[in-house]
């Protein structure tokens, strides 16, 4: 019997006269949590992502050794993607920005990052006994801001045709890269003993947990977007709508990554600020939905509302009004 019929005066449903029979709640409920457990474990076996092994920068370096060196002078400069970011890491750009809306300069730099003494001079200091390393620093934080930048360019063009060896090192043709080169192969070789995937995730706190430094510094170099080409997660293939040997990934994100496909998001380096904002103003007016004459009442006049409302509305003698 419908709760409107009740509500209307009539009787309520008569009570049972027949046979009870015994209920074991608590063996329902452990059969009821059995069944459930086993169900997430296969389903888990056969449907989860892959557990795939984390990118570090001992494998980036022994894999890619040319590739590590060309970022690591990148960050030395100054000219890698983390050095021209600016907030929450330096002061270098405005970062992005919409109209009047500057959020990153606004909150200003929360997590400092000086790309050439974070990434290269300090973890190269941390190397003991080598007089030759020690030179070459002296040598490079001498040298005026020019000259340093001649020798970092120079081994960076340099490394456009440079070729990796058997044993993981990294050949350039000669050239005037002032101590830069032996820099270089020092910090290589920090990098595939591990001693520098070490020295970026030293922090003050006691659950060393942060991997920022690690993975911008990674992020500007070619390791991570090779797996992310591997797994189908660049932006011209699923992008962040993807999840890692899921197919088709998080579809639920298809409103928000199908804007960075579009003109002028596509193009525009504050893409992810103004996507925020169309997809702010989307949800807005969605929450006005009731709010909005004229907008509020298309449910009441579709034929498919008055279908699944019909008894409603026959109780009611009347039939739905829009509003």
């Amino acid at each position: 019997m419908s709760p409107m019929r009740r509500l209307r005066g009539e009787a309520p449903t008569p009570e049972w006269k027949g046979g009870y029979a015994p209920y074991d709640l608590v063996k329902e409920l452990f059969i009821a949590v059995g069944v459930v457990a086993l169900l997430a474990i296969l389903l888990t076996v056969l449907f989860s992502s892959p557990d795939d092994r984390p990118s570090t920068i001992a494998q980036w370096s022994r894999q890619l050794p040319v590739d590590f060196e060309t970022a690591a002078v990148a960050e030395l400069g100054g000219t890698s993607g983390t050095a021209e970011y600016g907030p929450p890491y330096n002061h270098n750009a405005k970062g992005q920005h919409a109209a009047f809306l500057y959020p990153q300069k606004w909150l200003g730099v929360s997590h400092p990052i000086n790309t050439a003494n974070d990434y290269v001079i300090n973890p190269l200091k941390t190397i003991p006994a080598n007089p030759a390393l020690e030179s070459s620093l002296a040598t490079y934080q001498a040298a005026p801001a020019k000259t340093q930048a001649g020798w970092d360019e120079a081994y960076a063009k340099a490394l456009e045709k440079a070729s990796a060896g058997a044993d993981g090192s990294v050949k350039v043709a000669a050239g005037e890269y002032g101590p830069v080169s032996s820099m270089m192969s020092s910090l290589l070789g920090l990098a595939q003993g591990g001693g520098l995937d070490g020295d970026l995730l030293t922090s003050r706190q006691f659950f060393q947990t942060d991997y920022t430094k690690p993975l911008l510094f990674m992020a500007d170099g070619g390791l991570l977007e090779k797996r992310a080409e591997a797994q189908h997660l660049l932006g011209d293939q699923w992008g962040m709508m993807n999840e890692t040997g899921s197919y088709p990934g998080q579809t639920w994100l298809w409103l928000y990554t199908v804007w960075y496909q579009v003109e002028p998001f596509k193009a525009s380096e504050n893409a992810d600020i103004l996507v925020m904002l169309v997809m702010g103003v989307l949800s807005l007016a969605f929450i006005c939905i009731p709010f909005l004459p004229g907008i509020r009442g298309i449910p009441r006049r579709v034929p498919i509302y008055r279908l699944i409302w019909r008894e409603h509305y026959r109780s009611q003698g009347t039939p739905p009004q829009a509003s």
